[in-house]
């Protein structure tokens, strides 16, 4: 029996080789993703490896595809669970987009510690949404929606060995092959010829929805190693002659600790594509609708870092549209520094960054002292780390940004296509898109709080400790005094949010 884990480590192998011989420049980036991960391990030692071996950060990909309608996702999402992955995360593009982008994502992964430490494979899924008349009008709509629901994406065959392998955890040999040959098939790039007429109708809407819905099947967009120094890759691609994007999405490069997700990627390439025109004549074309994407992944951040991450892009947003001629980069970074936690620490005594926590039984004295309770046990989760009873591992970062997706997917845009904002969009929620699959749509902050919570109890248990600490500290009352900001707390730019350099366990 193949296991699942088996098949998923397989699946991504081959759909890497794959996508190698289809686009060449996937293959100069994953060797230039080598080359720079060693230097890295060569210069930084086992500290490289804080969020990850070397060897898992060698092995992992997340792939991108897109496909039209709810029963095509419902598919999909059997093909991902023969693999041992599960939709983690709603993201809804059509909002984080400037551009028309007119699509909802899930994101399929393993979501057991232990499974993503084997094989930590993760494919961005993201679905048409026909219905939103701010992209689609009633004629529109019902040509694509009767386009999407003639076409069939995988073959019934591949289908039944999906669910047989996900309910028996494994394929036998044979049948496992036979899945894995089918699996890669289905995402091959297609040679029939598109219907030139109808690819520009919707092509003049969204490039996305073209390349989802003016074709009769789908493919791998793009393929995505891992590396240690993005910054290091996009200068090793440019000076190779590789055609990067503008910028590195996410949060800016500091001294500080790596959190979430940075992404780059080289520019959309032209390939050759047959084209059949109104008149029955078939010829060649070139679509921009493939590209190279490279991460560089971080520490998860709770809900109350995110939310302070996410007020830091919008305050840089509001800094640069103030003055253009701003480098944008360079105000996150100084956002970053007075205000960011600067240190692992800071993160998890603040209560910003999840983490594993891990009991140092010979730190254990039973003595009352400064920053301790009579039974000498330190009051907060810093204290306890910075005594030494807590060790804390950092837990990595394992979804996706909706802005950064909207930025990548905005960057190998050949247009901004067309929407009309004066009209109501449909909505879509995660609840939504669990009932269009049949399976839940998880939460990844709860994953990552099920597993910090596990750990905190589990290390409390061994010390001793008359509780679980508290690993989110509750947020200070606002402040009364304008002289100080919003925040009440040093806040001198207005973010709402203390400087760096204030006590990490009162914020």
């Amino acid at each position: 029996m193949i296991s699942q884990w088996q098949l998923r480590a397989a699946f991504a192998q081959r759909l890497s080789d794959m996508y190698g011989r289809e686009v060449p420049a996937y293959t100069t980036l994953v060797d230039v993703s080598h080359e720079v991960n060693g230097d890295v391990m060569c210069a930084a030692g086992a500290e490289a490896e804080r969020l990850g071996s070397i060897g898992r950060v060698t092995a992992e990909r997340h792939g991108a595809i897109r496909v039209g309608t709810p029963d095509e996702l419902q598919q999909v999402a059997r093909i991902f669970g023969a693999l041992g992955m599960h939709p983690v995360g709603f993201y809804d593009l059509r909002e984080a987009a400037a551009s028309a982008v007119p699509v909802v994502s899930t994101a399929f992964r393993p979501v057991d510690a232990e499974e993503l430490a084997r094989n930590p494979f993760r494919v961005f899924t993201s679905m048409l949404t026909p219905a939103d008349p701010r992209f689609f009008d009633d004629d529109l709509r019902r040509r694509l929606e009767r386009f999407l629901a003639e076409r069939q994406l995988f073959p019934p065959e591949l289908l039944d060995l999906a669910d047989r392998a996900e309910a028996r955890g494994g394929l036998p040999g044979a049948e496992a092959e036979r899945f894995l040959h089918l699996a890669v098939q289905a995402f091959e790039l297609s040679t029939e010829p598109l219907d030139r007429s109808w690819y520009e109708t919707l092509e003049r809407v969204s490039a996305v929805a073209a390349d989802i819905g003016g074709v009769r099947s789908t493919h791998i967009n793009h393929l995505t190693p891992r590396v240690l120094d993005i910054d290091e890759l996009y200068r090793r691609m440019t000076d190779r002659g590789i055609a990067m994007i503008d910028t590195i999405q996410g949060p800016p490069r500091w001294d500080g600790p790596d959190v979430l997700l940075r992404q780059t990627s080289f520019r959309a390439l032209a390939e050759p594509r047959a084209l059949r025109t109104d008149d029955g004549e078939v010829t060649t074309g070139a679509l921009r609708v493939r590209f190279g994407e490279v991460e560089a992944r971080g520490i998860a951040l709770t809900r109350q870092g995110r939310a302070h991450y996410d007020d830091l892009l919008a305050r840089a947003d509001t800094l640069a549209a103030q003055d253009p001629g701003a480098d944008r980069g360079a105000i996150l970074r100084t956002l970053w520094e007075r205000h960011f936690p600067g240190t692992e620490r800071e993160l998890a005594a603040r209560g910003h960054g999840f983490f594993t926590y891990h009991a140092v039984p010979s730190a254990k004295t039973g003595s009352a002292g400064p920053g301790r309770t009579a039974d000498g046990v330190p009051p907060t989760l810093g204290g306890l780390l910075d005594a030494g009873w807590l060790r804390a591992e950092p837990i990595v970062y394992e979804d996706f940004l909706p802005r950064s997706a909207a930025g990548i997917f905005q960057s190998n845009l050949s247009g901004e296509g067309s929407r009309d904002d004066a009209r109501s969009a449909v909505a879509y929620d995660s609840d939504w898109l669990s009932g269009a699959i049949g399976r839940p749509v998880l939460d990844p902050f709860a994953l990552y709080e099920e597993q910090r919570n596990a750990s905190l109890a589990r290390a409390a248990r061994e010390l001793g400790l008359p509780g679980v600490p508290s690993a989110e500290p509750a947020a200070p009352a606002a402040a009364t005094d304008p002289s100080t900001g919003p925040s009440g707390t040093g806040d001198r730019d207005g973010t709402g949010h203390p400087d760096r350099t204030g006590d990490p366990d009162r914020t």
